[in-house]
């Protein structure tokens, strides 16, 4: 572990440091009757990894309504984007994908991805903070939920944890984020269920075993004493590491080191899933969607940031899912992205896009439907800035459906990690 790391962690967070060194909250470990105790399906194999688009994602830019680009046209003529340019996508001739997302059409044609449309929940809020730690912990928009719902369902999975774990069930980590602070969707009802690596080149040091030098004082000889105690009381260290260097060789189509920020996290994913880890989870992110302003270039707008955006996800996915195949570990993965929330119907004047309501997430993987999970949002024809997105599927439902069918979760427990019924989609085979 570095020691800016380490030092970031301890101050910025406020995590005793027996806890943070060993992984787990500073909150009691006590055993929580939310969720019942239920033996983890050791015959299932299966990953789920989620993609966060940090800023609020602009689904009308992402996933084209064909079958009404007059009115698209009109609601913003400073952004939309040029119909003879929009991707087709197999049997759905009246959707199409922004024109940077080439792979990603490549996989919905090849039959390994699709699209859920319009996903958001009842009285949405358009603060970013709220707004993700709705989707985060799976709550309703009137209601504070103080745990995760990958928390949840890791914590009734997998009984006992962390006194009774690593063993030889699940020697492994339950859950992984590239992320320098654990994500509220995996607090558990007492405690965090998975860890952090806190970026790619803190994950290459672990596996290199490379380690800052700590200075020749006092304070030097303590910290060093103390990365060490880190390295010898994670218990996880090993077996991520052993799972790393058990693969030798990745795919080609990942960009440089640096040039893609979500591809070199899912490049770590691969990796570790490939390696043999069994850790169910993983999470990570990428930004900023937030386009209030210059959401696309004036003289084309099949460029510009939000292009910039959304190329980044479309090659980051498709170089994870040649690694994976390459890997013969595509078969245990499913992937999915959210964003906190979509954006405006109707373009504003700095051309950008406002804080909305519903947006599309997309999923992949060999074991889902490639499919466009629901209808067109149907766009006024006299639009106000005030015009949103309407929902029509709940995000509780993708999350059921990726529990329910992936995961293998009993539809009880499932009623019980989201706190309520939700049905599940048409995404898996």
């Amino acid at each position: 572990m570095k020691r800016r790391h380490f030092l970031r962690h301890t101050a910025a967070a406020g995590i005793l440091l027996p806890q943070f060194l060993n992984g787990f909250s500073v909150q009691a470990m006590a055993q929580s009757a939310l969720v019942p105790d239920r033996a983890h399906d050791s015959t299932n194999d299966r990953v789920l990894v989620l993609i966060q688009l940090n800023g609020g994602n602009d689904g009308l830019n992402t996933v084209i309504p064909v079958d009404q680009y007059g009115t698209y046209l009109a609601a913003r003529p400073n952004i939309a984007l040029p119909q003879a340019k929009i991707l087709k996508l197999n049997g759905f001739d009246a959707t199409g994908i922004h024109p940077a997302m080439t792979e990603f059409q490549q996989l919905f044609n090849d039959g390994k991805a699709g699209i859920v449309q319009a996903v958001s929940y009842p009285k949405p809020n358009f603060s970013h903070f709220r707004a993700t730690d709705i989707w985060m912990t799976g709550s309703d928009a009137d209601k504070v939920v103080n745990t995760g719902w990958a928390g949840r369902y890791l914590n009734g999975s997998f009984p006992g944890f962390p006194d009774k774990y690593p063993n030889e069930t699940m020697p492994d980590p339950l859950a992984i984020q590239i992320g320098s602070v654990i994500a509220s969707a995996f607090q558990g009802p007492a405690f965090t269920m998975g860890l952090a690596i806190s970026n790619p080149a803190n994950f290459y040091d672990l596996i290199e075993d490379k380690t800052d030098e700590t200075p020749n004082t006092r304070w030097g000889e303590q910290l060093a004493y103390l990365e060490k105690m880190s390295q010898k009381t994670d218990q996880y260290a090993g077996v991520i590491k052993k799972a790393a260097m058990s693969v030798t060789k990745q795919s080609d189509k990942y960009p440089a080191p640096g040039k893609n920020q979500l591809a070199d996290q899912l490049k770590i994913v691969a990796r570790l899933v490939a390696g043999g880890l069994r850790t169910k989870v993983y999470l990570v992110s990428t930004g900023s969607f937030d386009t209030h302003a210059k959401q696309a270039e004036a003289d084309d707008t099949t460029t510009g940031t939000h292009a910039q955006l959304l190329r980044r996800v479309s090659e980051a996915i498709g170089a994870f899912m040649d690694d994976l195949q390459g890997l013969n570990a595509a078969d245990r993965v499913m992937g999915m992205t959210f964003s906190e929330f979509g954006r405006r119907i109707k373009s504003n004047a700095s051309g950008g896009t406002d804080h909305g309501a519903a947006a599309p997430v997309l999923y992949f993987g060999n074991g889902v439907k490639a499919s466009v999970i629901g209808t067109n949002p149907q766009l006024p024809t006299n639009v106000t800035p005030n015009d949103n997105v309407p929902m029509q599927h709940d995000f509780r439902s993708v999350y059921a459906t990726v529990l329910q069918q992936w995961l293998n979760l009993p539809a009880a427990d499932v009623q019980n990690v989201l706190m309520g019924q939700f049905a599940p989609l048409a995404m898996v085979v």
